[in-house]
């Protein structure tokens, strides 16, 4: 009697932790096709980082007349 209480005891543990573990699975694979919750700082954050961006795409590097005068004192 004792030695089938603890075999019925364990047999319903084992199938607790089975369906425990698929449930995290399933509950795994529903959380990752949910958006993910943005917050206004995180939004302004990427839009200044866009607008950053766009500044970066459009500008261009100065350009300095080199005086040739002073170069080819300097390599004297």
């Amino acid at each position: 009697m004792f030695k089938t209480i603890w075999i019925t005891a364990a047999v319903i543990l084992a199938v607790g932790w089975i369906i425990y573990g698929v449930w995290r699975i399933i509950d795994y694979f529903q959380e990752k096709k949910r958006p993910k919750p943005t917050t206004k700082h995180l939004q302004q954050i990427k839009k200044s980082f866009d607008e950053y961006a766009k500044k970066m795409e459009d500008y261009k590097k100065p350009t300095y007349k080199r005086d040739e005068s002073k170069n080819s004192a300097n390599n004297k």
